[in-house]
């Protein structure tokens, strides 16, 4: 990787770790300059993760204001998580079929890495691995379209999770699991089992997407 693609591989990084955990606040707006004095990083990387993260749906850039943190929406985490069900089956049962040795292998490491997750602290290790797990998958498929549709519902929806996680243990160890099995059932090339963790994924984000909206409910 060139040096200038590092930068903004690192800068997409880190803003879009800051957004998730809400160190950029959402519905917040931020100058360029602001940015670039938080992250300690330089006007080209910053402009370039600005732009990935536009295509994410992280953030909207107004010219003659800044860069808008786009709010969290109980409403938009439903609808990408219809979405999200479908297309993330599709890519499940192709990443089962057409996983190579060194696929399982990297899959591997991070089922070793996920069965480490036991409490809140761990909250960024375990998006992280998330991403790790997300990235993998791709590559599995062979299928270079999958990502340009899947990423952004997936950041999106780790933004939501974390937003309401409320330091619970139980969550993080939940999800850790949830994706382990997922990858597990990749490495043995198990179809069906990959199909089945991953409508669980989807199933267990949709609960908790319900339960997030039972408690902004106000009752009468």
């Amino acid at each position: 990787m060139k040096k200038n693609e590092l930068k903004s591989k690192i800068a997409y990084e880190t803003i879009e770790e800051m957004i998730t955990f809400q160190e950029l606040i959402p519905g917040g707006m931020y100058s360029e300059s602001k940015l670039i004095e938080i992250t300690e990083l330089g006007r080209s990387p910053i402009r370039e993760a600005l732009q990935r993260l536009v295509v994410d749906k992280m953030v909207e850039i107004f010219p003659s204001k800044g860069i808008l943190i786009t709010p969290i929406s109980v409403e938009s985490q439903v609808r990408l998580l219809e979405v999200r069900r479908n297309v993330g089956e599709f890519a499940m049962k192709l990443a089962a079929i057409r996983a190579t040795h060194n696929d399982k292998s990297e899959m591997q490491t991070i089922i070793d890495e996920l069965l480490q997750i036991k409490q809140i602290a761990q909250a960024k290790q375990l998006v992280k691995l998330l991403k790790k797990t997300h990235a993998i998958t791709v590559i599995a498929t062979k299928n270079e379209f999958v990502d340009s549709v899947l990423s952004p519902l997936q950041g999106l929806s780790r933004r939501f999770w974390v937003a309401h996680l409320n330091h619970r243990d139980a969550e993080l160890k939940k999800v850790a699991e949830l994706y382990l099995n997922k990858l597990k059932a990749i490495c043995q090339n198990n179809v069906e089992g990959t199909i089945k963790a991953s409508l669980e994924i989807n199933d267990y984000f949709t609960n908790y997407t319900h339960q997030v909206l039972t408690s902004l409910t106000p009752k009468l």
